[in-house]
């Protein structure tokens, strides 16, 4: 079992987001928590990738057709780590 630790952005990001986006982002961590990123990567519709640039090391899983959602997998604690839920917005803060 994965554990999902989320940033406080993400609940503000997600009090912003449409009720389908938030909904869909509930399954997504019933996913993770269950099967961990490699099963993120098993459902085509996530589109779940790595970043490049700034915010290399961490991953993207797709929402809808605007939304993502950031993480970043810490395999030694069995962690992952929500960093950021956005408007496919990918600029650091």
């Amino acid at each position: 079992m994965w554990q999902i630790y989320e940033h406080r952005r993400v609940t503000k990001g997600l009090l912003a987001a449409p009720i389908e986006v938030q909904k869909r982002y509930e399954k997504w961590k019933d996913i993770v928590a269950i099967s961990g990123p490699q099963g993120l990567r098993q459902i085509r519709g996530f589109n779940d990738e790595p970043l490049s640039g700034k915010w290399k090391g961490f991953r993207s899983s797709r929402l809808n057709i605007q939304y993502r959602v950031i993480y970043q997998v810490q395999s030694d604690q069995v962690l992952v780590r929500v960093e950021k839920l956005t408007p496919h917005d990918y600029r650091r803060t």
